[in-house]
């Protein structure tokens, strides 16, 4: 796991992702999905090539309930984005590497 992906919990959303200077993709995510663990190596290969234009952030569901709840996550692996504060979009299920830097580009 890379050390450049941010493992964040509900009491600190708003700080690390709201009120971050980047772009944050955020990850909803938990230990017993599947498709969760096989995009789990791409999100660190992304975090790598766009550091420093984007933090990756990772959140599990099973530990912090509050914050998937706000942003209405029903099935994971859900990507959202967010840019100055805002919720800029939101993918759900495991994408390939095109699809991810296709999502991203167009929401950064």
């Amino acid at each position: 796991m890379s050390d450049l992906v941010l493992h964040v919990s509900d009491d600190e959303f708003n700080e690390k992702v709201i009120e971050s200077s980047l772009p944050v993709l955020v990850d909803y995510w938990a230990e017993w999905c599947g498709p969760c663990r096989m995009i789990a190596p791409l999100l660190d290969v992304i975090a790598e090539e766009y550091k420093g234009k984007l933090i990756v952030a990772k959140l599990n569901i099973d530990e912090n309930q509050k914050t998937p709840q706000h942003y209405g996550v029903r099935g994971i692996p859900t990507l959202m984005i967010f840019k100055d504060g805002e919720l800029e979009s939101t993918k759900v299920g495991a994408l390939t590497k095109p699809e991810l830097v296709k999502f991203i580009e167009n929401n950064i």
